[in-house]
């Protein structure tokens, strides 16, 4: 149900969460080139099909996806820990990736909205990424996956992240780019927009199951997709 509001949708919010990786930070390749590269050294590859099983989950769930998929035997710990250092070491010599406007188009919705991150990234990679982005005081509350029972599609994260903002689930407008998060955020009975980033997997199915989707973050208006249809 692209570019159209679902039933109960047209209503205000009290506050935004944002995830980050393709949303914020165009992380999407960066993740895909640790995990190959960590692969490779066993000789093994990883690539875009396996990318797509990992897409949103948390750090414990990925490091034992991979484990399963690569056929190593190495302790999921190990794997966690291989490729969150892999990340952090790449954001903090290279920078975070950004996306044209997101950091600006955060700041605008923030200036008027309570917002909230929501990733499932580890808590030091995105402690890497609020660092390189300087958007740490954006947001009222920072919600890894990590930190909640479940990973996305899951809701535990959305849910986690409205909690601490103390705003009802139903009064949360999510941001999400990837089909693991809108429907993550639709199972927290949250109205979700897409902002489909072409690294994203799944991205034809993610624009029909959420409930708005614009070009860009920049184009995001929460009071005006709280009152009425997307045109």
């Amino acid at each position: 149900m692209a570019d159209a509001v679902r039933e109960g949708a047209g209503r205000a919010f009290d506050a935004v969460i944002f995830d980050m990786d393709g949303v914020i930070v165009d992380t999407g390749p960066v993740w895909g080139s640790a995990r190959a590269g960590f692969a490779a050294r066993f000789g093994l590859a990883w690539g875009a099909e396996d990318e797509r099983h990992v897409a949103g989950v948390s750090s414990r769930e990925w490091a034992a996806i991979m484990r399963d998929r690569l056929g190593i035997e190495m302790p999921e710990a190990e794997i966690q820990r291989a490729i969150v250092d892999a990340m952090v070491g790449r954001l903090r010599t290279d920078g975070a990736p950004r996306i044209d406007g997101a950091v600006e188009a955060v700041r605008a919705v923030a200036d008027r909205h309570p917002s909230a991150l929501a990733s499932g990234a580890d808590p030091e990679i995105i402690a890497a990424v609020l660092e390189a982005t300087a958007l740490a005081d954006a947001f009222g509350a920072v919600v890894s996956a990590d930190e909640v029972e479940r990973g996305k599609p899951q809701p535990d994260v959305f849910l986690e992240a409205a909690r601490r903002l103390g705003v009802a689930p139903e009064r949360c407008l999510v941001i999400e780019d990837s089909l693991f998060g809108v429907r993550a955020g639709r199972a927290a009975g949250m109205v979700v927009v897409l902002v489909p980033n072409p690294h994203a997997p799944d991205s034809e199915i993610a624009k029909v199951e959420a409930d708005h989707v614009v070009a860009r973050l920049g184009l995001v208006d929460p009071d005006r997709l709280g009152r009425t249809r997307t045109p």
